[in-house]
Parts: C-alpha cells; sequence; structure tokens
C-alpha cells in the first residue's frame, strides 16, 4: 500500500523534494535495478499530464529525488492536482504504487525573471 503525502509547489519555481522508499518491513528499500516513474494529473482520468523528473541518489538506502523545473511549475494552472511515485522491477516488470498524494500548485504573480 502506497503511502499518502501531499506536495505544495509555487507556481514558476524549481522544486525538488527527497524521498525515502520503504520496504514492507520498515526498512529503507534497495532500489538497485528500479525505475521511478512519476506524473501529476489534475484527475485520475486527464489525459494532460507533467512528469516529475526522478533521480535515485542512494539505491541502497532508497533514496529518490522528485523535481521539476521553473518551465513546468509555470505551465501549470494554479490549483489542485493528483500525483503519485511508482517503482518497477527492471527484473521481475513488478511495478509498486510506493507514495501518491495531492499537489498544491500556489499562482505566482511574477511571470518570467
Amino acid at each position: 500500500m502506497a503511502i499518502y503525502a501531499n506536495l505544495s509547489i509555487d507556481q514558476g519555481s524549481d522544486f525538488s523534494e527527497e524521498l525515502k522508499i520503504q520496504d514492507m518491513s520498515g526498512e529503507p528499500a534497495d532500489l538497485a535495478g528500479y525505475t521511478i516513474k512519476s506524473e501529476i494529473r489534475r484527475t485520475i482520468s486527464s489525459e494532460t499530464k507533467y512528469d516529475f523528473v526522478c533521480t535515485v541518489t542512494n539505491a541502497s538506502d532508497g533514496v529518490v529525488v522528485i523535481g521539476l523545473p521553473a518551465a513546468t511549475s509555470n505551465a501549470m494552472r494554479p490549483g489542485r492536482y493528483l500525483y503519485d511515485v511508482e517503482i518497477k522491477s527492471d527484473i521481475s516488470n513488478i511495478i509498486t504504487r510506493v507514495i501518491e498524494g495531492q499537489v498544491e500548485i500556489t499562482g505566482g504573480i511574477t511571470r518570467s525573471l
């Protein structure tokens, strides 16, 4: 079962968040040999999506960083969105949702720097 965690992103700003993925016993998950993917959508059935950039920074300790560049957050309308993070074993092809929640895009005033 996925952990539920909400995020807040300022429109037009770079965003990154470090995630620590755990296995079923609560220990750090070993992410060697796994692919990470994360998407943001307005609703579950929305065709339009925004991809988090996912980087494993410490596979043996289950540490992943998800990020969103300023250009992408600037293109998003303020409001609530949904997201999840899935991992896929490169060996067994088993996909597991590890985190899910809401993303709040807070509107920005400055349009470009």
